[in-house]
């Protein structure tokens, strides 16, 4: 099972770092550090809704609808390539937020914008663009392991996630229960840096696109 990082070190990744830094105005390593620390975010936070059954039932629901089959991997190019980026993608990418960040999306978009020099708005869009491109990589695999279960949909996001499952879920819980503690942000931004520095992590992501 490949890791996010290892994904994001694919070809699949750097069209996704590609399209989104040139969508967003941003510099590629900016956006590379920004996607990063989201998207282990957003699959810690999955993981941890799909601890209890409902939570797996729910996930898995959303897995196997059309939607979150896998297209948007096949057609990401013309996706973050045009004039701008898709609505329906980003609408998509907010409903899915609001979902596994339950209302908190801002207090990660604030621990994505301090780790990655990112202003909100700019990290919040990140944000945006990468839950689509999750939800469709999960979707894609749930349909090739045949995953129909919650041990199945756990097993799948821990091997995502490798060997920082449970520091991301750590994370993940201190935003959730952030009630604008700025400290907290800082603090999870600064876990998010730290996890950089294990081999095979955001520093060898970084090191591997620009070397």
């Amino acid at each position: 099972m490949a890791s996010i990082f290892d994904l994001l070190n694919s070809d699949l990744g750097k069209t996704l770092i590609n399209g989104a830094s040139q969508q967003l105005g941003q510099d590629q390593k900016t956006t590379t550090t920004a996607l990063g620390a989201a998207l282990p975010l957003i699959l810690g936070a999955m993981q941890n809704n799909a601890k209890t059954p409902e939570g797996a039932s729910g996930l898995l629901n959303a897995l196997n609808s059309e939607k979150h089959s896998g297209g948007i991997l096949d057609n990401l190019g013309n996706i973050l390539g045009g004039g701008g980026i898709d609505d329906d993608v980003l609408q998509d990418g907010s409903g899915i937020l609001g979902h596994v960040f339950g209302g908190k999306e801002e207090n990660v978009a604030q621990a994505v914008s301090k780790s990655s020099g990112l202003d909100l708005g700019s990290a919040m869009n990140i944000l945006k663009v990468a839950a689509p491109f999750v939800m469709g990589y999960l979707g894609k695999q749930t349909r090739q392991q045949g995953v129909q279960d919650q041990n199945g949909i756990g097993n799948l996001l821990g091997g995502m996630l490798g060997g920082e499952s449970s520091q991301q879920q750590n994370m993940v819980e201190r935003l959730l229960d952030a009630d604008g503690d700025g400290s907290i942000i800082d603090d999870v931004a600064g876990m998010i840096l730290g996890s950089g520095s294990k081999k095979g992590g955001l520093g060898g992501l970084l090191g591997g696109l620009f070397k």
